[in-house]
């Protein structure tokens, strides 16, 4: 029991994939709660018609909440939104995850009008078992910018917390399975599925192109409906047999995707329950894709980053710039350790190591400052983002003089014993004695 236990909740494997999921949960929060601020005055403020969730919420809690000011919903909006914004971008991972959590039980208590569906009901618990551990922060964050953290993509961790997703998920299938033979209009006994197409087009049913057709045809749908309620039941133990779980995955997201196109469907269906069933694939194998993806990368050819080794600001950019590197593109070189800087190209000199990042691309291409930097948002894929802002009109303009100012002052804008020494402005002069030895000894 003790060795099955460890095997299916504290077995070890990269947290990659609760790092892509943190995004999808994100998301789906946001697309499903900011919505409802477009009218405050109608579902949150003093003047909205409120309901109570008393099945969900003690009837203290409830009383206290009634009793918030606008002011102090405002605040929870300001706070949301906040909030929502770090844990989207894994800035302070776990705390801005329970500061989103606490918005949105707030909110639920305050009008669960127009949240207060089983949906969200399902989208509060996905957040509650994301609070439970750090490693949703592992990759694809800040926090593991900020700490250059250049093995967070294939960091291992329990399994505990991708299980427990992984289950609810299943429950959440087996539920509505359940719901469809057991509650009032029973699927057996019934053809539930023949009334949605009849139905009128304002209801749940979108009007698809076969709906029509599908509300001729009875016996047609009291199959459908017997299909639907078998797969329901079926395509949760797919997942979880390794040999079936591709297929069960698959299909699993065309039926989301399936209802999306027939039915008005919860955002959760289309933005949320997609990427929960891709955790049923090991990780092992996202790892195993990226280190192909190295490979490729060693054999096609690096681009060269030139640094200043001797610079505390320097080296914990050039860490950041690890963690961002995904697939292995760049090759770090400290020029100090260059002796013969013009082999690498010959338009490069030590003053102009010294001044700022140089970038050396696999086809020759040379360049520094801030046009190496955008050079590297169109090559790495972690910073495609700022690719489209980095390359507007007036963009070069601005960057390159922002970059001259930090770069003439990045002794006195990070904490480092180096940077505490000035050794950027020593190794600068240095290095200019140095070049020029080295130059006249080749001449």
């Amino acid at each position: 029991m003790s060795r099955w236990w460890h095997r299916a909740f504290l077995e070890e494997r990269p947290s990659i994939s609760l790092s892509l999921f943190r995004v999808a949960v994100a998301w789906t929060v946001g697309a499903h709660v900011i919505p409802s601020f477009f009218q405050m005055e109608d579902n949150y403020l003093s003047t909205a018609f409120k309901t109570k969730n008393v099945w969900f919420f003690p009837a203290s809690l409830l009383r206290l909440v009634e009793a918030s000011p606008d002011g102090v919903v405002w605040t929870f909006v300001l706070l949301f939104h906040g909030a929502l914004a770090t844990f989207t971008l894994g800035l302070w991972t776990r705390r801005s995850c329970l500061l989103v959590t606490f918005a949105c039980y707030y909110f639920y208590a305050l009008n669960p009008y127009h949240i207060g569906t089983l949906s969200f009901d399902i989208l509060l618990v996905t957040l509650f078992l994301m609070c439970l551990t750090p490693y949703p922060g592992d990759f694809l964050s800040l926090d593991s910018v900020r700490r250059g953290d250049r093995q967070a993509w294939k960091r291992l961790r329990p399994v505990f917390l991708q299980r427990l997703l992984q289950l609810q998920l299943a429950w959440t299938f087996w539920y509505t399975a359940l719901s469809k033979v057991t509650g009032g209009g029973n699927w057996l006994t019934g053809n539930p599925y023949y009334s949605l197409m009849r139905y009128p087009s304002i209801g749940v049913v979108r009007d698809f192109p076969l709906r029509e057709w599908l509300g001729q045809h009875p016996g047609l749908c009291y199959g459908l409906g017997l299909v639907l309620l078998v797969f329901e039941f079926t395509v949760p133990f797919l997942w979880f047999i390794p040999k079936t779980r591709v297929v069960g995955v698959s299909l699993g997201i065309t039926f989301q995707f399936m209802l999306w196109i027939t039915l008005h469907v919860p955002t959760i269906f289309v933005f949320l329950f997609p990427p929960m069933m891709l955790l049923f694939i090991r990780p092992e194998r996202l790892v195993g894709w990226m280190e192909a993806r190295r490979e490729a990368c060693a054999v096609q050819g690096h681009g060269i980053v030139l640094y200043d080794g001797r610079c505390g600001f320097c080296l914990a950019s050039v860490r950041r710039l690890e963690v961002l590197d995904l697939f292995g593109w760049v090759a770090l070189r400290d020029f100090h350790a260059e002796p013969y800087l013009r082999r690498l190209h010959p338009e490069l000199t030590p003053e102009r190591c010294h001044s700022e990042m140089v970038v050396i691309e696999p086809d020759g291409r040379l360049s520094g400052g801030f046009t190496a930097f955008r050079r590297l948002c169109l090559r790495l894929p972690l910073l495609w983002w700022l690719a489209p802002p980095v390359y507007l009109p007036g963009a070069g303009w601005i960057g390159t003089r922002v970059y001259r100012w930090v770069a003439r002052r990045r002794s006195l804008l990070h904490q480092h014993p180096v940077c505490e020494t000035n050794q950027c402005a020593i190794s600068g002069s240095v290095s200019s004695s140095a070049g020029d030895s080295a130059g006249s000894s080749k001449t």
